[in-house]
Protein backbone atom coordinates (compact mmCIF):
# COMPACT_ATOMS: atom_id res chain seq x y z
CA UNK A 1 0.00 0.00 0.00
CA UNK A 2 2.64 2.68 1.12
CA UNK A 3 4.42 1.66 -2.44
CA UNK A 4 1.05 2.57 -4.11
CA UNK A 5 0.84 5.95 -2.36
CA UNK A 6 4.28 6.76 -3.28
CA UNK A 7 3.80 5.97 -7.15
CA UNK A 8 0.40 8.19 -6.67
CA UNK A 9 2.03 11.19 -5.07
CA UNK A 10 4.98 10.98 -7.75
CA UNK A 11 2.29 11.00 -10.48
CA UNK A 12 0.69 14.11 -8.96
CA UNK A 13 3.69 16.11 -8.77
CA UNK A 14 4.77 15.00 -11.94
CA UNK A 15 1.51 16.33 -13.28
CA UNK A 16 1.17 19.33 -11.23
CA UNK A 17 4.72 20.65 -12.37
CA UNK A 18 3.91 20.21 -15.58
CA UNK A 19 5.61 17.99 -18.98
CA UNK A 20 8.62 19.57 -20.93
CA UNK A 21 7.24 18.06 -24.27
CA UNK A 22 3.60 17.50 -25.27
CA UNK A 23 2.08 14.30 -24.55
CA UNK A 24 3.05 11.88 -26.93
CA UNK A 25 6.46 13.12 -27.26
CA UNK A 26 9.46 11.65 -26.70
CA UNK A 27 11.72 13.37 -23.14
CA UNK A 28 15.06 12.20 -25.45
CA UNK A 29 13.83 14.50 -28.48
CA UNK A 30 14.70 18.00 -29.34
CA UNK A 31 11.11 19.64 -29.53
CA UNK A 32 10.31 22.78 -30.65
CA UNK A 33 7.15 23.97 -31.74
CA UNK A 34 5.72 26.28 -34.97
CA UNK A 35 2.57 27.72 -36.16
CA UNK A 36 1.62 25.60 -39.03
CA UNK A 37 3.10 22.37 -40.52
CA UNK A 38 2.40 22.22 -44.19
CA UNK A 39 2.59 18.67 -45.88
CA UNK A 40 3.39 19.53 -49.74
CA UNK A 41 3.74 16.95 -52.60
CA UNK A 42 5.23 19.04 -55.27
CA UNK A 43 4.19 17.51 -58.58
CA UNK A 44 4.92 18.10 -62.38
CA UNK A 45 2.62 18.78 -65.39
CA UNK A 46 1.06 15.67 -65.52
CA UNK A 47 0.24 15.65 -61.64
CA UNK A 48 2.62 13.23 -60.50
CA UNK A 49 4.21 13.59 -57.60
CA UNK A 50 7.95 14.67 -57.84
CA UNK A 51 8.54 15.03 -53.96
CA UNK A 52 7.32 15.22 -50.91
CA UNK A 53 8.15 17.96 -48.08
CA UNK A 54 7.43 19.34 -45.14
CA UNK A 55 7.34 23.13 -44.23
CA UNK A 56 7.67 25.02 -40.89
CA UNK A 57 5.63 28.21 -40.68
CA UNK A 58 5.77 30.53 -37.53
CA UNK A 59 2.76 33.33 -38.32
CA UNK A 60 4.18 37.04 -37.97
CA UNK A 61 1.60 39.67 -36.77
CA UNK A 62 4.35 42.27 -38.17
CA UNK A 63 3.83 41.44 -41.82
CA UNK A 64 0.44 39.30 -41.36
CA UNK A 65 1.44 35.94 -43.06
CA UNK A 66 3.27 32.75 -42.37
CA UNK A 67 7.16 32.63 -42.85
CA UNK A 68 9.00 30.16 -43.27
CA UNK A 69 11.50 28.60 -40.58
CA UNK A 70 13.05 25.35 -42.12
CA UNK A 71 11.62 22.43 -44.12
CA UNK A 72 12.78 18.52 -45.10
CA UNK A 73 12.37 16.22 -47.61
CA UNK A 74 9.99 13.63 -46.95
CA UNK A 75 12.36 10.49 -47.28
CA UNK A 76 10.08 7.66 -45.12
CA UNK A 77 6.67 7.19 -44.27
CA UNK A 78 7.71 7.77 -40.74
CA UNK A 79 8.40 11.56 -41.14
CA UNK A 80 4.78 12.22 -42.38
CA UNK A 81 3.31 14.88 -39.93
CA UNK A 82 0.74 12.54 -37.08
CA UNK A 83 -1.96 13.79 -35.67
CA UNK A 84 -1.26 13.58 -31.74
CA UNK A 85 -4.67 13.95 -29.47
CA UNK A 86 -4.00 14.58 -26.53
CA UNK A 87 -2.63 17.33 -26.94
CA UNK A 88 -4.34 18.43 -29.70
CA UNK A 89 -1.61 19.15 -32.02
CA UNK A 90 0.30 17.76 -35.38
CA UNK A 91 3.70 16.29 -35.19
CA UNK A 92 6.68 15.25 -36.97
CA UNK A 93 9.76 13.40 -35.88
CA UNK A 94 12.93 12.25 -37.50
CA UNK A 95 16.28 11.24 -36.63
CA UNK A 96 18.87 13.80 -37.60
CA UNK A 97 22.88 13.11 -36.79
CA UNK A 98 22.04 10.77 -34.21
CA UNK A 99 19.53 13.02 -32.76
CA UNK A 100 15.72 12.65 -32.28
CA UNK A 101 14.05 15.71 -33.25
CA UNK A 102 10.43 16.61 -33.12
CA UNK A 103 7.79 19.71 -34.79
CA UNK A 104 5.06 19.75 -33.66
CA UNK A 105 1.91 23.01 -34.18
CA UNK A 106 -1.58 23.24 -33.67
CA UNK A 107 -2.54 23.89 -37.55
CA UNK A 108 -1.50 21.75 -40.39
CA UNK A 109 -2.30 21.88 -43.96
CA UNK A 110 -1.37 19.80 -47.25
CA UNK A 111 -1.18 21.40 -50.39
CA UNK A 112 -0.74 19.97 -54.14
CA UNK A 113 1.56 22.39 -55.84
CA UNK A 114 3.84 23.04 -59.23
CA UNK A 115 5.68 25.91 -57.26
CA UNK A 116 7.66 24.58 -54.53
CA UNK A 117 5.84 27.34 -51.27
CA UNK A 118 9.24 27.40 -49.65
CA UNK A 119 10.87 28.86 -52.60
CA UNK A 120 7.96 31.25 -52.92
CA UNK A 121 8.35 32.31 -49.21
CA UNK A 122 12.00 32.97 -49.89
CA UNK A 123 11.31 36.65 -51.73
CA UNK A 124 9.25 37.12 -49.05
CA UNK A 125 11.64 36.33 -46.40
CA UNK A 126 15.11 35.52 -47.17
CA UNK A 127 16.33 32.44 -45.65
CA UNK A 128 19.59 34.16 -43.17
CA UNK A 129 16.51 36.14 -41.97
CA UNK A 130 15.01 33.11 -40.48
CA UNK A 131 14.38 31.89 -37.18
CA UNK A 132 16.59 28.89 -36.83
CA UNK A 133 14.09 26.20 -35.99
CA UNK A 134 16.62 24.25 -33.73
CA UNK A 135 19.54 26.30 -32.05
CA UNK A 136 23.04 25.84 -33.86
CA UNK A 137 24.96 24.23 -31.44
CA UNK A 138 28.94 24.63 -31.60
CA UNK A 139 31.38 22.58 -31.04
CA UNK A 140 32.18 23.21 -27.14
CA UNK A 141 28.52 22.88 -25.81
CA UNK A 142 28.10 19.21 -27.45
CA UNK A 143 31.53 18.48 -25.86
CA UNK A 144 30.05 19.73 -22.44
CA UNK A 145 26.74 17.60 -23.68
CA UNK A 146 28.60 14.48 -23.96
CA UNK A 147 30.36 14.82 -20.69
Amino acid sequence: MTSWVSMASLLLVGLAAGSPHPTGSDPAAVHQEVDLIELNHFVDGDGREVFRQVIFYDWSNQHHRFHVRAWRLIKNENQVPKRRWNPDCHQCTWHDNGLLRQVSAPKMRETWTQQDPERVNRKLLPEDQRIPLFPIRTASQRQSENR
